[in-house]
């Protein structure tokens, strides 16, 4: 019988893979296919990684504080049941520590503040390098909880107005809807551009007009008096999700006289 992984190994399990040789097979793997089974690719994977090693010597022109990270690249994609040893990887360089951090600290800043931060400046740093962390990356790199490092984020983009470019936004993965909500309001209720949203939002052009079709195909279904189940059915999404795009509707109705006049013609929704 196969034992379930555990909790932490389900977290942080898939960085052990994040590593030139992870990049390396799932090159293969995706490029590949025909070369070999897994066992195959592992001796090959051994061998290239032995001949780099000995051919170009560990060599580094980091700075005091930064560090080499390998992470998921940003242009991957992801879908079920997708493996973190078939992703795509990338290597960042990230300030770890800054000179600023110790500026601040003597100025006597609150550590929590430091770490906070650190959390918006490291998911920047890898984002613009094409690469995107993941709440228990940055938990590794902090030595924090990922629970910590995500009240982190969510503390700098209340602050700050706009999505730190992590992977959960990116990649559209994670059960919450915060950073689809997001995007809706700024979209639906403060009229902004898609342009203007994928900036605010590090999110791309087809991102935000998936979540704008979502949105009102959802909404469409929801006015023809749908079940969430038979929406769920319809539109192909968890049930869920369709109500949390229920929750929102009803949010932006406050805010939306259309949208609330729309909706009250259905009483028995």
């Amino acid at each position: 019988m196969k034992n379930s992984p555990t909790s932490n190994q389900a977290l942080y399990g898939p960085m052990q893979h994040k590593t030139f040789a992870g990049a390396l097979s799932a090159f293969f793997a995706e490029e590949c296919p025909s070369i070999g089974g897994t066992r195959t690719r592992e001796i090959l994977v051994r061998s290239i990684v032995e001949i780099v090693d000995k051919f170009h010597p560990e060599t580094t022109n980091l700075k005091s504080g930064q560090i080499h990270w390998a992470t998921v690249d940003k242009s991957a994609t992801s879908s079920y049941g997708k493996r973190i040893s078939q992703t795509p990887m990338t290597s960042v360089i990230l300030d770890l520590v800054k000179s600023d951090d110790i500026t601040d600290r003597i100025a006597g800043k609150p550590l929590r503040d430091l770490k906070r931060d650190a959390v918006a400046r490291l998911c920047q740093q890898a984002d613009s390098q094409g690469g995107c962390l993941t709440l228990a990356e940055l938990g590794i790199l902090l030595k924090i909880a990922p629970a910590t490092a995500s009240n982190y984020a969510k503390q700098w983009e209340a602050t700050n107005g706009s999505l730190l470019p992590r992977r959960g936004t990116i990649h559209d993965m994670g059960p919450t809807l915060t950073h689809k909500s997001e995007i809706c309001r700024k979209l639906f209720l403060e009229g902004k551009s898609v342009e203007q949203v994928c900036r605010e939002t590090c999110h791309s052009p087809g991102a935000v007009n998936r979540y704008i079709t979502d949105f009102k195909r959802v909404l469409q279904c929801r006015l023809k008096g749908l079940s969430v189940e038979e929406t769920a059915f319809a539109v192909k999404m968890s049930k869920p999700l369709v109500e949390q795009y229920h929750n929102l509707f009803a949010e932006y109705a406050q805010h939306n006289p259309k949208l609330e006049e729309l909706l009250n013609h259905h009483p028995k929704l």
